[in-house]
């Protein structure tokens, strides 16, 4: 016997309501990051040392801004979920707990929203 509702057992949803969601976006980011990951380890390695115009020309190709894009929104996502796991386990003062995950979602909001702009500009050629 466990100490779930028969109404949690059916749907599956723990006490916040959320079931395994938050677990399963985690890990499907975390999937994601492998290749992209990768790829920005090609993006760096091949940019190194480049010129900024030799930087524009790469970067302006659709591909790689595309993936690019991809990497900082799946990379951000994946920071803002485990950050929100480390204050929900350690954080035990309810109105600390919401005030931080609310800084943790717009922390991670605003640098993928500057890191996007940055490489629109660079794609773009500004």
């Amino acid at each position: 016997m466990g100490l779930q509702t028969p109404y949690a057992k059916i749907t599956g949803k723990g006490a916040t309501g959320e079931g395994t969601t938050h677990f399963w976006r985690q890990r499907l980011t975390a999937l994601a990051n492998v290749p992209l990951t990768l790829f920005l380890v090609w993006l760096v390695t091949k940019l190194a040392g480049a010129e900024r115009a030799e930087m524009i020309d790469l970067i302006s190709n659709p591909l790689v801004a595309g993936l690019l894009a991809l990497t900082i929104v799946s990379v951000f996502w994946h920071m803002a979920l485990g950050m929100a796991v480390v204050i929900e386990d350690y954080i035990h003062a309810e109105g600390l707990k919401i005030v931080l995950i609310i800084a943790n979602n717009f922390f991670a909001l605003a640098l993928a929203g500057l890191t996007l702009v940055a490489v629109l500009k660079l794609s773009f050629g500004v």
